[in-house]
């Protein structure tokens, strides 16, 4: 008899301590949540207030990319748009992940800096209201 999946998960300890700072309000979002496919995402962790973006063709969805510095996103790759935001930390291993698309959040407690892309998210999320405390 073949064995079709392990659906056993170790228990890992994963600092949430953040995530309510982070998403301020949470008002919308993709009904269900998403897997996000995080080859080539290195980090074992994917942060409550991480960009998500969508590869348009294809329709999947993905964490927003990093810098080689790992302390900043990088540039939106070609062929995707922003789809929201991360709202709970998971981790890289089992990225099912909610994402908002309307709420309010906290750009300065997010895990990376939005400086580079924050016109660009606005423009593309405008029900998405960025206040820091």
């Amino acid at each position: 008899m073949a064995v079709i999946g392990d659906l056993t998960y170790p228990s890992k300890q994963i600092i949430t301590s953040k995530d309510n700072i982070v998403i301020k309000k949470y008002i919308d979002g993709y009904e269900g949540g998403r897997t996000l496919d995080t080859t080539g995402y290195s980090l074992p962790v994917i942060n409550a207030g991480h960009v998500v973006i969508v590869e348009t063709a294809k329709k999947v969805f993905k964490p927003m990319p990093l810098n080689e510095a790992k302390d900043a996103y990088a540039s939106l790759p070609t062929g995707h748009q922003y789809a929201g935001i991360v709202v709970a930390t998971k981790t890289t291993d089992r990225p099912f992940v909610g994402i908002m698309t309307q709420g309010t959040i906290n750009p300065k407690a997010a895990p990376f800096a939005y400086d580079s892309i924050l016109a660009a998210v606005k423009a593309a999320l405008p029900l998405i209201e960025f206040r820091e405390d």
